[in-house]
């Protein structure tokens, strides 16, 4: 066996133990990923978290505008998504559907993480 030959079987060893992060169904957290019925999607960073805390009347509800990275086969975007407003990806739509726990006033989204559902409707 050849130098060469050794070192494309640790290569191929060490490439075998690494495994792409499982996408799960339902609410994820930041960088988690989730599968939406096509695509993959995984949340990257809050842009705005506007939105009217638990328990309080404010004016305007506000609105949550999530990054994430969308996967499909053999392609990946970034993608800015609003809070109930559907996205155009591939040949269908993807929608934010939801953001737990609702915003409560003075406390910091640190100490209580938030978790992400979306929806997908179309093919892929």
């Amino acid at each position: 066996m050849t130098m060469g030959d050794r070192l494309a079987m640790v290569v191929i060893a060490a490439l075998a133990g690494c495994t792409a992060p499982k996408a799960v169904e339902g609410p994820v957290g930041l960088g988690q990923l989730a599968y939406v019925g096509g695509p993959r999607v995984m949340p990257e960073r809050v842009i705005e978290d506007s939105r009217c805390p638990a328990g309080r009347t404010c004016v305007w509800a506000g609105r949550v505008v999530l990054r994430a990275i969308v996967y499909g086969g053999a392609w990946s975007k970034p993608v800015d998504l609003v809070l109930g407003v559907p996205v155009d990806i591939a040949d269908g739509k993807l929608t934010l559907v939801a953001v737990t726990p609702a915003r409560l006033a003075g406390r910091s989204a640190r100490t209580h993480p938030s978790r992400f559902a979306f929806a997908f409707q179309g093919g892929l």
